[in-house]
């Protein structure tokens, strides 16, 4: 007789792939022969497209901005520091809207965030194609950023809810390339639209290819939160099912008496503090802080290009849009191959330990040393990174032929992609069952000190001019490499300590659980 493993509404995730791998020893197999996840190959590559496509909307709608800040500056009557105040709250709310988006998404599941981000993100555009005065363009500008900014988050989630480890770098960079194609795509787009049919035309644009993909994600795209679906292998919620999933789902149950779906959960109001507590940790503080002194370096060079090309070189905005063009290819490129590197990088150093390369389950990483499987990585790129910012200022600095400045974009683009991505995978390792709240809680470090150094960056240039300035940011960056060595040497002791923490916090919960249930049996039988 074969045994059904039904789980109960109180079941944790964790609880549901221990009875499911136990059921598979029961029956003779090995646990290892059950796999992570029950989609296929070329199911998990669509659900990773799908992730990398949907990550492209937060970048693309700052990116695709910039060449038309001149313009939007002339036709609002208002000055180029107010404009860039909209390019400020837009990395405000791009810090914030995650942190209760992040929450949500780990307990209701991916699809519903998603169309929760995409729903305002449609709404806010269709405003900004509307308005005539800067009030309106600064609050839109809000709401389309609390929309978009989101999906970048709900993307790693959803590469942990289908990769284990010794996978999560090439899918991690497969998800990223989507959303490093906004510094490349985005500002052509942006010049080629404020050149020839105004920037009204911008907000239109992005109206459309925003529904182009709620089509193909409505039919197609399953839920994947293992919170919710397990390792897919469970049935979401009715109402969470792709048309997809609800024709199968339809056919299955046709003739057969269906049992209550046991995986209902109760959607709660998200909690933004249980980010905050993620940023505050010892292991993730020292990371988040760092990446997001690359990210604010990373900001002030694509925030100041369009004045700077424009006075130096004499650019209009799809001049000044194609400039981004080097930049988003050595993203593009670096996402891809830095996850390869950090895939190969993590074996190398599993072989080494005698440390099991499995497919089932989330690899216990307790005792692998993470941090230096990834950061090893990081170095070269940091260091690359910063040097390339300090090239860049002091060519404009001499006026420099525009050959040069480009050429150094793309190698700017090339490594600092591959810093960032080595953090954003990095953090996923440390929180696989809450990966959308921990990239909020990195989205929301670099975020907002990436908005303050947009507001900072006009009068620095001002008052240091262009190669003190960019020298300036550069060594900032350059000064976070003794930091990261420090990760190295103490994240394994301060991992250790996080999670002990967790483990004596479940079992008060549990124990307190026993209590109340016992207390609640005595009451009834007296």
């Amino acid at each position: 007789m074969t045994t059904e493993i039904r789980p109960s509404p109180e079941s944790t995730v964790a609880d549901l792939e221990q009875a499911r791998d136990e059921h598979a020893g029961n029956r003779g197999g090995n646990v290892a022969d059950v796999d992570y996840s029950v989609f296929t190959v070329s199911q998990r590559r669509y659900i990773v497209f799908m992730a990398s496509w949907a990550g492209f909307f937060s970048p693309v709608s700052s990116q695709i901005y910039f060449p038309a800040l001149n313009t939007l500056a002339k036709d609002l009557h208002v000055s180029n520091s107010l404009i860039n105040l909209t390019l400020t709250s837009y990395m405000i709310f791009q810090g914030l809207s995650p942190m209760f988006i992040g929450d949500f998404a780990d307990k209701a599941g991916r699809r519903p965030a998603y169309i929760v981000c995409f729903t305002i993100y449609i709404a806010a555009n269709i405003g900004l194609a509307l308005q005539n005065n800067y009030a309106a363009l600064f609050v839109l500008r809000c709401l389309q950023s609390a929309g978009s900014s989101t999906t970048i988050a709900l993307s790693s989630g959803v590469v942990s809810d289908v990769a284990t480890a010794s996978q999560r770098g090439s899918y991690m960079g497969l998800v990223t390339a989507g959303s490093l194609m906004g510094p490349s795509l985005g500002p052509v787009i942006g010049g080629l639209l404020a050149q020839y049919l105004g920037w009204r035309a911008i907000f239109w644009f992005l109206v459309i290819f925003s529904g182009a993909f709620m089509v193909p994600f409505l039919i197609f795209f399953p839920e994947t939160a293992r919170g919710v679906v397990g390792d897919g292998s469970l049935p979401p919620q009715k109402w969470n099912m792709s048309l997809m999933s609800y024709l199968k789902f339809r056919k299955a149950r046709e003739g057969v008496e269906s049992p209550a779906n046991s995986t209902k959960q109760k959607l709660r109001f998200p909690n933004p503090f249980q980010t905050l507590a993620i940023v505050f940790q010892k292991d993730t503080s020292i990371i988040l802080f760092c990446n997001a002194i690359l990210f604010a370096g990373f900001y002030d060079v694509s925030a100041t290009i369009p004045s700077i090309f424009n006075e130096l070189y004499g650019l209009d905005d799809l001049q000044i849009g194609l400039c981004y063009i080097p930049f988003g290819l050595g993203a593009s490129l670096a996402s891809i191959l830095n996850g390869k590197f950090l895939d190969y990088n993590y074996r190398r150093i599993a072989k080494s330990m005698n440390f099991p390369l499995v497919k089932n389950r989330h690899t216990d990483l307790r005792y692998f040393p993470i941090e230096k499987a990834r950061l090893q990585i990081a170095f070269p790129m940091l260091s690359i990174g910063s040097l390339s910012i300090l090239a860049f200022g002091w060519c404009l600095n001499y006026g420099v032929h525009l050959a040069a400045p480009t050429t150094i974009l793309f190698v700017m683009g090339l490594s600092l992609t591959g810093a960032f991505n080595t953090v954003s995978t990095l953090l996923v390792d440390f929180y696989p069952m809450q990966a959308a709240k921990a990239t909020a809680a990195n989205n929301f470090v670099r975020c907002l000190l990436g908005a303050g150094a947009t507001a900072l960056i006009d009068p620095m240039l001002s008052a240091m001019g262009r190669g003190w300035c960019f020298t300036f940011i550069s060594l900032v960056m350059l000064a976070t490499s003794p930091l990261l060595l420090f990760e190295m040497h103490m994240g394994p002791k301060w991992r250790e300590e996080r999670q002990l923490k967790e483990e004596a916090k479940k079992l008060g919960n549990a124990s307190h659980s026993v209590n109340a249930i016992q207390n609640e049996k005595s009451t009834t039988e007296a």
